[in-house]
């Protein structure tokens, strides 16, 4: 995580990969879990899928103010 103070705030950053194989062998509840939390998505990147041709990884940076 890192830390951030703009104008007086503080702004957290959290680096989150996804990963999704099937609907049942994913992280994506966790994620949407996250931005329910009050996380929001700063920026998102693919990223290659490895020996495992049908998943799908992305690189996910989340930031939330305190």
């Amino acid at each position: 995580m890192k830390l951030w103070r703009v104008r007086g705030c503080a702004i957290v950053q959290q680096a989150f990969v996804l990963n999704f194989l099937t609907e049942k062998k994913s992280n994506l509840a966790e994620l949407n879990a996250r931005l329910q939390q009050g996380w929001r998505i700063a920026s998102q990147a693919p990223m290659g899928g490895g020996d495992n041709q049908n998943a799908v990884y992305s690189l996910v940076v989340l930031e939330q103010t305190g």
